[in-house]
């Protein structure tokens, strides 16, 4: 087995060496002059959205191309991919004359798919996830006899990834941080093996998204290891397993990792398309993300010493229906935003009293409706109780959040926090209608015919309701595929559907079952084959839909 150091020198002369440049391009080193004020320190985006694909994804795949013997290319090469790293290789398999073949999930955004026939490859969708599809690809090249493409987890594949990590070192000799997105790996080893060979003082940074932290559980169990499942936001690092190769590599040559949430990820988008009016993918604004909140947390510790930082914008391709969710979510990302939950009298001025409590704050968001609840302290008293759901505009100060619940708990209103509540930001705040009543349905015409919805004639028929959160693979027809695989065998009391142009459509439902039904309704559950959380003990539902 080689020793440490030969193991570095080895990925150093193959990174070195790399002819990554017959297609890929010498990416920019742009400063982020706006968020370096900001966050007191120089800070650089290394702009891998550049590259032909929008994606560093084809330095990687090119070197791993080049590295094939005639042999290996005869039958031509295959891989699975959702995304860059099929455009990636297709682009390079067109470049060296060879055959590629990707297979993609049936979800995969249009745009995508045509991105990758434009580049000459042959697509074939098969399965509704990254997984299906990977099992297919096999087969076919076991069938086939083609040569297996892997996205991260092969050495050439590490090295051709590592040249990132060349140029910006050229750009910036004197660079202090580094930060790098993780999904399985491939571009933080590449980057990690090649910086600590020649600067070992530099830190290198590994940023994950919170739902998708394959590296942080493989760190913690010492070995690669399964997530029981991963988000569906930033799909470009949506790994259940980091790899082998690269989990090694890691080990060895980086430092930290740190996870960011939705949230977080949005607010790095929008820094980032306020600097450069690049729209960067989710996985693409993870390092800045990772970035942001290194720094807040240096800030918290009186580190104030002003430092060369580099997050890599590994990808811009975005599609284009995911910017609502983005624009919703950022300045909650931002810590601009608060949702709570707020009780005051239902009595007439009692919106305008509110309102003057928030000491002129902007209000973002303004959601009741009377449900005619009578006092929660069961006194005689007149006045009845409202509920309502409001978003108010902070100034990203860290403590003014807590500044403001304090204050309106100080006036004597009941507050509840949603500001992290992923079922309040994902559903309720579009539901609020007073509680005990059924939910919206939207979009109503993708629910037509509606052959598995059987509503209630009245929320007072609910004997018991429990509520779920689902996540369904998106595609033509899914969710009504979705609703005839619930069955008619449950009443349907809440339903809540909402698309963001993602892999997977998310559904709020909500079943009416008394205590006999339990065993006979889980075990109907388990068998639908569908992600599931419940949620009826949620604060945000039983704020606002509970009956």
């Amino acid at each position: 087995m080689k020793q440490y150091h030969d193991v570095g020198l080895d990925y150093l002369r193959k990174i070195l060496l790399a002819p990554v440049y017959d297609v890929a391009v010498e990416t920019d080193l742009t400063p982020l002059t706006k968020l370096s004020a900001r966050l007191k320190q120089n800070i650089f985006l290394k702009r891998e959205d550049q590259q032909p694909v929008h994606s560093f994804k084809l330095r990687g795949a090119y070197n791993k191309l080049v590295s094939l013997t005639e042999q290996q290319c005869i039958h031509g090469v295959i891989a699975a991919s959702a995304g860059n790293h099929a455009q990636g290789l297709a682009l390079a398999a067109q470049k060296l004359g060879i055959k590629a073949t990707i297979v993609m999930p049936i979800t995969t955004p249009d745009i995508k798919v045509d991105n990758v026939r434009r580049f000459g490859a042959e697509v074939r969708l098969i399965g509704k996830s990254y997984n299906e599809a990977q099992t297919a690809s096999l087969e076919y090249a076991r069938d086939e006899q083609k040569t297996m493409i892997h996205p991260f987890d092969d050495q050439d594949v590490i090295a051709g990834q590592g040249t990132v990590a060349k140029e910006l070192l050229q750009q910036q000799p004197h660079v202090d941080v580094v930060f790098v997105p993780v999904g399985g790996g491939g571009l933080l080893a590449g980057m990690a093996v090649y910086l600590k060979q020649l600067k070992p003082e530099i830190k290198i940074i590994g940023v994950e998204a919170q739902d998708s932290a394959c590296l942080a559980a493989a760190m913690k169990a010492g070995k690669p290891v399964d997530l029981d499942q991963v988000g569906i936001f930033a799909d470009g690092v949506a790994v259940k397993r980091i790899g082998t190769h690269t989990f090694d590599l890691i080990q060895r040559f980086c430092d930290e990792v740190i996870t960011v949430n939705s949230d977080e990820i949005c607010a790095a988008i929008k820094d980032i398309f306020e600097q450069t009016r690049v729209i960067a993918e989710p996985a693409g604004a993870l390092s800045l993300a990772g970035l942001h909140k290194y720094c807040l947390q240096q800030d918290s510790q009186e580190n104030n010493t002003m430092q060369n930082m580099v997050a890599i914008l590994s990808g811009a391709n975005m599609n284009f229906h995911s910017l609502r969710y983005v624009s919703e979510r950022c300045e909650l990302g931002e810590q601009k935003e608060a949702i709570l939950a707020v009780t005051i009298p239902e009595q007439k001025g009692s919106f305008r009293k509110f309102c003057q409590s928030l000491g002129g704050r902007v209000i973002t968001e303004f959601n009741y409706r009377y449900s005619g609840k009578k006092s929660s302290d069961n006194t005689d008293k007149s006045a009845n109780e409202a509920k309502i759901f409001v978003g108010v505009r902070l100034s990203g100060e860290q403590s003014e959040h807590q500044a403001l619940i304090d204050s309106l708990t100080t006036a004597n209103y009941q507050v509840n926090d949603f500001t992290n509540n992923e079922l309040a930001k994902l559903h309720v705040r579009y539901m609020v209608g007073g509680n005990g009543n059924v939910g919206s349905l939207e979009p109503k015409e993708s629910l037509e015919p509606q052959k598995s919805l059987k509503q209630i004639d009245s929320p007072d028929k609910i004997a018991q309701e429990r509520i779920f959160s689902f996540e369904f693979p998106e595609y033509p027809g899914a969710l009504e595929n979705f609703l005839d695989t619930l069955g008619e065998h449950w009443n349907i009391t809440l339903f809540h559907y909402r698309n963001h142009g993602a892999a997977f459509g998310q559904v709020l439902a909500g079943f009416e079952v008394n205590n006999e039904q339990q065993l006979d309704f889980f075990r109907h559950l388990k068998e639908l084959g569908y992600q599931y959380k419940e949620e009826t003990q949620n604060p945000s539902y039983q704020a606002f839909l509970a009956g």
